[in-house]
Protein backbone atom coordinates (compact mmCIF):
# COMPACT_ATOMS: atom_id res chain seq x y z
CA UNK A 1 0.00 0.00 0.00
CA UNK A 2 0.87 3.27 -0.63
CA UNK A 3 2.24 5.77 2.06
CA UNK A 4 3.77 8.96 2.16
CA UNK A 5 6.56 8.12 3.44
CA UNK A 6 7.29 6.40 0.30
CA UNK A 7 6.89 9.36 -1.81
CA UNK A 8 9.65 11.02 0.49
CA UNK A 9 11.57 7.87 -0.65
CA UNK A 10 11.26 8.65 -4.29
CA UNK A 11 12.02 12.14 -3.56
CA UNK A 12 15.24 11.35 -2.24
CA UNK A 13 15.84 8.70 -4.75
CA UNK A 14 15.08 11.16 -7.93
CA UNK A 15 17.66 13.64 -7.17
CA UNK A 16 19.76 13.94 -9.82
CA UNK A 17 17.73 11.97 -12.06
CA UNK A 18 14.59 13.86 -12.30
CA UNK A 19 14.07 17.28 -13.22
CA UNK A 20 12.48 19.92 -10.66
CA UNK A 21 10.41 21.19 -12.84
CA UNK A 22 9.31 24.87 -13.18
CA UNK A 23 5.59 25.87 -11.36
CA UNK A 24 4.97 29.67 -12.86
CA UNK A 25 2.32 32.40 -12.84
CA UNK A 26 -0.14 31.92 -16.36
CA UNK A 27 -2.23 35.39 -15.94
CA UNK A 28 -2.99 35.36 -19.54
CA UNK A 29 -4.45 31.86 -19.17
CA UNK A 30 -6.30 33.51 -15.99
CA UNK A 31 -5.32 35.77 -12.84
CA UNK A 32 -5.33 32.45 -10.04
CA UNK A 33 -3.56 30.28 -12.55
CA UNK A 34 -0.28 28.68 -11.84
CA UNK A 35 1.21 25.95 -14.28
CA UNK A 36 3.11 22.96 -13.47
CA UNK A 37 5.75 22.35 -16.14
CA UNK A 38 5.92 18.27 -16.01
CA UNK A 39 6.28 19.16 -20.04
CA UNK A 40 10.07 19.82 -19.17
CA UNK A 41 10.41 16.69 -17.75
CA UNK A 42 13.54 14.61 -19.15
CA UNK A 43 11.42 12.62 -21.67
CA UNK A 44 9.10 15.06 -22.10
CA UNK A 45 6.83 13.64 -19.57
CA UNK A 46 5.90 13.46 -15.58
CA UNK A 47 6.48 9.67 -15.70
CA UNK A 48 10.08 9.29 -15.40
CA UNK A 49 9.66 10.10 -11.45
CA UNK A 50 7.58 7.02 -11.42
CA UNK A 51 9.08 4.66 -13.85
CA UNK A 52 12.43 5.11 -12.02
CA UNK A 53 11.80 4.84 -8.57
CA UNK A 54 10.14 1.55 -9.98
CA UNK A 55 12.99 0.16 -11.58
CA UNK A 56 15.36 1.04 -8.96
CA UNK A 57 13.03 -0.74 -6.62
CA UNK A 58 13.66 -4.11 -8.19
CA UNK A 59 15.40 -6.95 -6.67
CA UNK A 60 18.62 -8.03 -8.06
CA UNK A 61 16.46 -10.99 -9.58
CA UNK A 62 14.10 -9.29 -10.83
CA UNK A 63 16.41 -6.94 -12.52
CA UNK A 64 18.24 -9.50 -13.91
CA UNK A 65 15.31 -11.08 -16.16
CA UNK A 66 14.50 -7.73 -17.38
CA UNK A 67 11.45 -5.60 -17.25
CA UNK A 68 8.37 -5.40 -19.37
CA UNK A 69 5.33 -2.86 -19.40
CA UNK A 70 2.55 -1.07 -21.61
CA UNK A 71 2.06 2.64 -22.83
CA UNK A 72 0.82 4.61 -25.32
CA UNK A 73 3.90 6.55 -24.84
CA UNK A 74 5.34 8.50 -22.11
CA UNK A 75 5.82 5.47 -19.49
CA UNK A 76 7.13 3.95 -22.24
CA UNK A 77 9.95 6.35 -22.32
CA UNK A 78 10.41 6.84 -18.66
CA UNK A 79 10.67 2.96 -18.36
CA UNK A 80 12.89 2.87 -21.33
CA UNK A 81 15.60 5.57 -20.11
CA UNK A 82 15.45 4.37 -16.38
CA UNK A 83 16.24 0.51 -17.34
CA UNK A 84 19.07 1.88 -19.42
CA UNK A 85 20.12 3.74 -16.60
CA UNK A 86 20.39 0.81 -14.71
CA UNK A 87 21.19 -1.50 -17.21
CA UNK A 88 18.63 -3.45 -17.00
CA UNK A 89 16.42 -4.82 -20.80
CA UNK A 90 13.68 -3.71 -21.00
CA UNK A 91 10.53 -4.70 -23.49
CA UNK A 92 7.64 -1.75 -24.04
CA UNK A 93 4.39 -2.52 -25.06
CA UNK A 94 3.11 0.40 -26.93
CA UNK A 95 -0.66 0.33 -28.58
CA UNK A 96 0.03 0.21 -32.59
CA UNK A 97 -1.40 3.54 -33.17
CA UNK A 98 1.06 5.58 -30.80
CA UNK A 99 2.40 8.28 -32.08
CA UNK A 100 5.52 7.77 -33.94
CA UNK A 101 7.97 9.98 -31.85
CA UNK A 102 6.89 8.07 -28.84
CA UNK A 103 7.70 5.01 -30.53
CA UNK A 104 11.28 6.25 -32.01
CA UNK A 105 11.87 7.83 -28.69
CA UNK A 106 11.11 4.55 -26.91
CA UNK A 107 13.47 2.68 -29.20
CA UNK A 108 16.24 5.27 -28.47
CA UNK A 109 16.43 5.26 -25.31
CA UNK A 110 17.03 1.52 -25.32
CA UNK A 111 13.90 -0.66 -25.10
CA UNK A 112 12.40 -3.30 -27.50
CA UNK A 113 9.18 -1.78 -28.61
CA UNK A 114 6.46 -4.16 -29.32
CA UNK A 115 3.58 -2.69 -31.72
CA UNK A 116 -0.08 -4.54 -29.99
CA UNK A 117 -3.20 -3.29 -31.76
CA UNK A 118 -5.80 -1.50 -30.39
CA UNK A 119 -5.72 0.55 -27.18
CA UNK A 120 -3.87 1.09 -23.52
CA UNK A 121 -5.82 -1.70 -22.19
CA UNK A 122 -4.81 -4.34 -24.87
CA UNK A 123 -1.00 -3.70 -24.83
CA UNK A 124 -1.41 -4.30 -20.89
CA UNK A 125 -2.76 -8.24 -21.80
CA UNK A 126 -0.02 -8.32 -24.25
CA UNK A 127 2.61 -7.30 -21.78
CA UNK A 128 1.34 -9.79 -19.03
CA UNK A 129 0.88 -12.70 -21.77
CA UNK A 130 4.65 -11.72 -22.68
CA UNK A 131 5.80 -11.25 -18.74
CA UNK A 132 4.20 -15.18 -17.86
CA UNK A 133 6.07 -16.26 -20.54
CA UNK A 134 9.67 -14.67 -20.77
CA UNK A 135 9.68 -14.13 -16.70
CA UNK A 136 10.01 -10.35 -17.13
CA UNK A 137 9.03 -7.79 -13.84
CA UNK A 138 6.02 -6.22 -15.27
CA UNK A 139 5.75 -2.52 -14.72
CA UNK A 140 2.78 -1.02 -14.38
CA UNK A 141 1.99 2.52 -15.59
CA UNK A 142 -0.32 3.58 -12.85
CA UNK A 143 -1.76 0.89 -10.56
CA UNK A 144 1.92 -0.22 -8.43
CA UNK A 145 2.54 1.79 -5.56
CA UNK A 146 6.74 2.70 -6.40
CA UNK A 147 4.64 4.44 -9.63
CA UNK A 148 2.26 5.87 -7.87
CA UNK A 149 5.05 7.74 -5.14
CA UNK A 150 7.38 8.85 -7.67
CA UNK A 151 4.44 10.38 -9.35
CA UNK A 152 3.53 11.51 -5.76
CA UNK A 153 7.06 13.53 -5.98
CA UNK A 154 5.24 16.11 -7.74
CA UNK A 155 2.66 16.99 -5.12
CA UNK A 156 5.59 17.73 -2.91
CA UNK A 157 7.19 20.12 -5.82
CA UNK A 158 4.02 22.07 -5.81
CA UNK A 159 3.69 22.69 -1.96
CA UNK A 160 7.61 23.63 -2.16
CA UNK A 161 7.44 26.29 -4.86
CA UNK A 162 3.69 27.55 -3.70
CA UNK A 163 2.78 26.92 -0.51
CA UNK A 164 -0.69 28.98 -0.57
CA UNK A 165 -1.95 26.80 -3.36
CA UNK A 166 -5.40 26.18 -2.81
CA UNK A 167 -6.73 23.75 -5.78
CA UNK A 168 -4.48 21.03 -8.14
CA UNK A 169 -6.09 20.52 -11.35
CA UNK A 170 -4.52 17.44 -12.58
CA UNK A 171 -5.37 14.98 -16.05
CA UNK A 172 -6.22 11.53 -14.79
CA UNK A 173 -5.59 8.30 -17.34
CA UNK A 174 -5.64 5.24 -15.09
CA UNK A 175 -5.00 7.54 -11.89
CA UNK A 176 -1.35 7.37 -10.91
CA UNK A 177 -0.53 10.56 -11.14
CA UNK A 178 -3.15 12.31 -9.82
CA UNK A 179 -3.37 9.56 -6.96
CA UNK A 180 0.29 10.36 -5.75
CA UNK A 181 -0.17 14.29 -5.92
CA UNK A 182 -3.66 13.98 -4.06
CA UNK A 183 -2.09 12.02 -0.88
CA UNK A 184 1.20 14.34 -0.78
CA UNK A 185 -0.66 17.74 -0.81
CA UNK A 186 -3.71 16.23 0.94
CA UNK A 187 -1.20 15.09 3.89
CA UNK A 188 0.46 18.34 3.67
CA UNK A 189 -2.46 20.40 3.56
CA UNK A 190 -5.89 18.80 4.03
CA UNK A 191 -7.51 21.97 2.47
CA UNK A 192 -6.50 21.68 -0.44
CA UNK A 193 -8.90 20.84 -3.33
CA UNK A 194 -7.98 18.46 -5.46
CA UNK A 195 -9.70 18.19 -8.99
CA UNK A 196 -9.06 15.60 -11.66
CA UNK A 197 -9.44 15.97 -15.22
CA UNK A 198 -10.30 12.98 -18.16
CA UNK A 199 -10.75 13.46 -21.96
CA UNK A 200 -14.60 13.09 -22.05
CA UNK A 201 -14.11 10.27 -25.29
CA UNK A 202 -12.00 8.08 -22.68
CA UNK A 203 -13.81 9.03 -18.88
CA UNK A 204 -13.12 5.67 -17.03
CA UNK A 205 -12.16 7.37 -13.67
CA UNK A 206 -15.21 9.51 -13.46
CA UNK A 207 -17.36 7.02 -14.74
CA UNK A 208 -15.95 4.54 -11.76
CA UNK A 209 -16.48 7.31 -9.30
CA UNK A 210 -20.12 8.25 -10.33
CA UNK A 211 -21.10 4.28 -10.04
CA UNK A 212 -19.25 3.48 -6.74
CA UNK A 213 -17.20 0.91 -8.24
CA UNK A 214 -14.43 0.21 -11.37
CA UNK A 215 -16.41 0.29 -14.92
CA UNK A 216 -15.26 0.08 -18.37
CA UNK A 217 -16.08 2.71 -20.88
CA UNK A 218 -16.49 1.99 -24.26
CA UNK A 219 -13.33 2.74 -26.55
CA UNK A 220 -13.32 6.21 -28.34
CA UNK A 221 -10.93 8.06 -30.53
CA UNK A 222 -9.16 11.03 -28.57
CA UNK A 223 -6.14 13.29 -28.96
CA UNK A 224 -5.22 13.07 -25.31
CA UNK A 225 -3.36 9.26 -25.88
CA UNK A 226 -1.68 9.84 -22.56
CA UNK A 227 -4.88 9.61 -20.73
CA UNK A 228 -6.70 6.76 -22.93
CA UNK A 229 -7.54 4.29 -20.56
CA UNK A 230 -10.58 2.11 -20.80
CA UNK A 231 -10.41 1.14 -17.03
CA UNK A 232 -8.95 2.64 -14.22
CA UNK A 233 -6.61 0.64 -11.45
CA UNK A 234 -7.61 -0.68 -8.18
CA UNK A 235 -5.43 1.04 -6.38
CA UNK A 236 -5.76 4.47 -8.17
CA UNK A 237 -9.55 4.14 -8.08
CA UNK A 238 -8.84 3.90 -4.30
CA UNK A 239 -6.66 6.77 -3.71
CA UNK A 240 -9.17 8.77 -6.08
CA UNK A 241 -12.15 7.72 -3.47
CA UNK A 242 -9.87 8.86 -0.47
CA UNK A 243 -8.47 12.04 -1.86
CA UNK A 244 -9.74 13.41 -5.01
CA UNK A 245 -11.96 16.24 -4.52
CA UNK A 246 -13.81 16.00 -7.82
CA UNK A 247 -13.24 14.81 -11.34
CA UNK A 248 -14.61 16.34 -14.67
CA UNK A 249 -14.11 15.86 -18.13
CA UNK A 250 -13.37 17.72 -21.80
CA UNK A 251 -13.96 17.23 -25.06
CA UNK A 252 -11.87 17.42 -27.69
CA UNK A 253 -12.17 20.77 -28.96
CA UNK A 254 -11.72 21.95 -25.42
CA UNK A 255 -8.09 19.85 -26.05
CA UNK A 256 -7.05 21.82 -29.02
CA UNK A 257 -7.95 24.87 -27.77
CA UNK A 258 -6.26 24.64 -24.36
CA UNK A 259 -3.13 23.18 -26.57
CA UNK A 260 -2.80 26.36 -28.54
CA UNK A 261 -4.09 28.44 -25.52
CA UNK A 262 -0.42 27.06 -23.69
CA UNK A 263 1.60 27.76 -27.37
CA UNK A 264 0.34 31.48 -27.45
CA UNK A 265 0.10 32.49 -23.94
CA UNK A 266 3.03 30.47 -21.93
CA UNK A 267 5.24 30.14 -25.46
CA UNK A 268 5.42 26.38 -24.14
CA UNK A 269 4.09 23.21 -25.94
CA UNK A 270 1.61 20.43 -24.82
CA UNK A 271 0.71 17.19 -25.44
CA UNK A 272 -3.46 16.48 -25.40
CA UNK A 273 -3.25 14.64 -22.08
CA UNK A 274 -0.69 17.45 -20.17
CA UNK A 275 -3.27 20.27 -21.76
CA UNK A 276 -6.69 18.57 -20.40
CA UNK A 277 -5.48 20.63 -16.80
CA UNK A 278 -5.42 23.92 -18.42
CA UNK A 279 -8.34 22.87 -20.56
CA UNK A 280 -10.94 22.25 -17.72
CA UNK A 281 -9.83 25.59 -16.18
CA UNK A 282 -10.37 27.55 -19.45
CA UNK A 283 -13.90 26.48 -20.23
CA UNK A 284 -15.32 26.76 -16.96
CA UNK A 285 -15.49 22.76 -15.75
CA UNK A 286 -13.41 24.08 -12.44
CA UNK A 287 -13.68 27.75 -10.87
CA UNK A 288 -10.53 29.68 -10.27
CA UNK A 289 -12.13 32.75 -9.70
CA UNK A 290 -11.07 32.82 -6.29
CA UNK A 291 -8.46 29.97 -5.52
CA UNK A 292 -4.94 29.79 -6.63
CA UNK A 293 -4.82 27.32 -8.92
CA UNK A 294 -2.01 24.79 -10.11
CA UNK A 295 -2.61 23.06 -13.44
CA UNK A 296 -0.14 20.20 -13.56
CA UNK A 297 0.57 19.86 -17.44
CA UNK A 298 1.80 16.44 -17.65
CA UNK A 299 3.35 16.10 -20.41
CA UNK A 300 4.66 17.88 -24.02
CA UNK A 301 5.12 15.17 -26.67
CA UNK A 302 2.60 15.94 -29.04
CA UNK A 303 3.13 14.19 -32.38
CA UNK A 304 4.26 17.82 -35.03
CA UNK A 305 2.37 15.71 -38.03
CA UNK A 306 -0.99 16.22 -36.28
CA UNK A 307 -0.05 19.68 -34.53
CA UNK A 308 -1.18 21.63 -37.39
CA UNK A 309 -4.95 19.66 -37.24
CA UNK A 310 -4.91 20.79 -33.61
CA UNK A 311 -4.20 23.99 -34.03
CA UNK A 312 -6.91 24.28 -36.18
CA UNK A 313 -9.35 23.21 -34.17
CA UNK A 314 -8.13 25.02 -31.00
CA UNK A 315 -8.57 28.30 -33.46
CA UNK A 316 -12.39 27.29 -34.52
CA UNK A 317 -13.17 26.77 -30.82
CA UNK A 318 -12.03 29.78 -29.14
CA UNK A 319 -13.96 31.73 -32.39
CA UNK A 320 -10.32 32.14 -34.29
CA UNK A 321 -11.70 30.53 -37.49
CA UNK A 322 -15.04 30.01 -38.19
CA UNK A 323 -16.30 29.13 -41.70
CA UNK A 324 -19.91 30.33 -42.71
CA UNK A 325 -21.93 28.79 -45.46
CA UNK A 326 -24.77 31.34 -46.95
CA UNK A 327 -26.88 32.00 -50.23
CA UNK A 328 -26.68 34.54 -53.23
CA UNK A 329 -28.53 35.51 -55.91
CA UNK A 330 -27.17 34.50 -59.10
CA UNK A 331 -26.46 37.98 -60.58
CA UNK A 332 -23.55 40.30 -60.94
CA UNK A 333 -21.89 42.34 -58.04
CA UNK A 334 -24.32 39.81 -55.11
CA UNK A 335 -20.88 38.57 -54.29
CA UNK A 336 -18.90 41.74 -53.48
CA UNK A 337 -21.97 43.00 -51.75
CA UNK A 338 -21.49 39.85 -49.08
CA UNK A 339 -17.66 40.25 -49.42
CA UNK A 340 -18.27 43.95 -48.20
CA UNK A 341 -20.62 43.14 -45.20
CA UNK A 342 -17.43 40.99 -44.26
CA UNK A 343 -14.96 43.58 -44.46
CA UNK A 344 -17.09 45.46 -42.31
CA UNK A 345 -16.97 44.10 -39.25
CA UNK A 346 -13.11 42.84 -39.34
CA UNK A 347 -13.01 39.55 -40.48
CA UNK A 348 -10.11 38.36 -42.95
CA UNK A 349 -10.64 35.94 -45.21
CA UNK A 350 -8.68 33.01 -45.64
CA UNK A 351 -10.70 30.64 -48.70
CA UNK A 352 -14.27 31.89 -50.28
CA UNK A 353 -15.76 28.59 -52.34
CA UNK A 354 -18.55 29.97 -54.91
CA UNK A 355 -21.02 27.36 -56.07
CA UNK A 356 -23.65 27.40 -58.88
CA UNK A 357 -24.01 23.71 -59.11
CA UNK A 358 -25.63 23.57 -55.75
CA UNK A 359 -28.66 20.46 -55.64
CA UNK A 360 -30.47 22.26 -52.50
CA UNK A 361 -31.02 25.85 -54.14
CA UNK A 362 -32.60 27.53 -56.28
CA UNK A 363 -31.60 27.71 -60.26
CA UNK A 364 -31.18 32.11 -59.36
CA UNK A 365 -28.89 31.59 -56.23
CA UNK A 366 -25.11 30.27 -55.52
CA UNK A 367 -24.20 28.63 -52.22
CA UNK A 368 -21.14 30.84 -50.92
CA UNK A 369 -18.97 28.98 -48.40
CA UNK A 370 -15.94 31.52 -46.33
CA UNK A 371 -13.45 30.21 -43.92
CA UNK A 372 -12.81 33.85 -41.61
CA UNK A 373 -9.86 34.68 -39.28
CA UNK A 374 -11.99 36.17 -36.59
CA UNK A 375 -11.17 37.69 -32.96
CA UNK A 376 -13.15 35.41 -31.09
CA UNK A 377 -16.65 34.19 -30.11
CA UNK A 378 -17.80 37.54 -29.71
CA UNK A 379 -16.41 38.50 -32.89
CA UNK A 380 -17.80 35.41 -34.85
CA UNK A 381 -21.51 36.02 -33.47
CA UNK A 382 -21.21 40.05 -34.73
CA UNK A 383 -20.31 38.64 -38.14
CA UNK A 384 -23.35 36.07 -38.19
CA UNK A 385 -26.12 39.24 -37.20
CA UNK A 386 -24.60 41.19 -39.77
CA UNK A 387 -25.35 39.11 -42.69
CA UNK A 388 -28.75 38.12 -40.96
CA UNK A 389 -29.76 41.93 -40.49
CA UNK A 390 -28.80 42.35 -44.72
CA UNK A 391 -30.54 39.05 -45.59
CA UNK A 392 -28.03 36.46 -45.89
CA UNK A 393 -29.25 33.06 -44.02
CA UNK A 394 -26.75 31.05 -42.44
CA UNK A 395 -26.59 27.37 -43.88
CA UNK A 396 -24.73 24.69 -42.01
CA UNK A 397 -21.54 24.13 -43.68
Amino acid sequence: MLTYDMILDAQKALRGIARRTPLESAPRLGANIYIKAENLQLTGAFKLRGAYNKIRSLSPEEAARGVIACSAGNHAQGIALSASKLGIRSVICMPAGAPISKVEATRGYGAEVVLVPGVYDDTAREAARLAGEHGYTFAHPFDDPYVIAGQGTIGLEIMEQLPDVEQVVCPIGGGGLISGVALAIKTLKPSCRIIGVQAEAAGSMAASRHAGHIVTVPDRDTIADGIHVLTPGKLTFQLCQQYVDRIVTVTEDEICAAILSLMENQKTVAEGAGAASVAACLFSKVDVSEKKTVCVVSGGNVDVTTLSRVITKGLVKSGRIAELTTRVPDRPGSLIGLLQIVSQTGANIVSIRHAREDAQSDVAVCTVSMVLETRDEAHVSRIRQALRDKGYPLLSP
